[in-house]
């Protein structure tokens, strides 16, 4: 089976206006889409959730030394909140299961499978 990672974005202004009955709701979606990997013949095989992206630092390297900067270096409307590994029996079956990921966007992009001894 292939690896793919699934990288999630959304708005991060949900943490702003959630209650917790809201965090239960989004937990059960996830809890769902479990449900329906194992269903498709996939697997996860990792995943987070992460901070908000104002937790975030970025290291870019360049000529002399790396310049290290607060928050995400792209300015976009919706931020990385979390990943999933899945193992999927190939990329259609990946595609199928992005489209029932409850996040708003979903980049699916496969795992570099490394030589042996590497």
């Amino acid at each position: 089976m292939a690896r793919y990672v699934f990288l999630m974005y959304d708005a991060e202004d949900w943490h702003d206006t959630v209650d917790e009955q809201g965090v239960v709701d989004e937990f059960r979606l996830h809890e769902e889409f479990m449900t329906a990997v194992v269903e498709a013949g996939a697997s996860v095989v990792g995943g987070e959730a992460l901070e908000r992206s104002s937790t975030a630092s970025t290291v870019r390297r360049g000529q002399g030394d790396p310049l290290v900067t607060d928050g995400p270096f792209a300015d976009t409307k919706e931020a990385l909140g979390g990943f999933y590994v899945i193992e999927a029996p190939d990329l259609d079956v990946a595609l199928h299961l992005a489209a029932v990921c409850p996040a708003g966007t979903i980049e699916v992009r496969p795992v570099m499978e490394m030589p042996d001894g590497v």
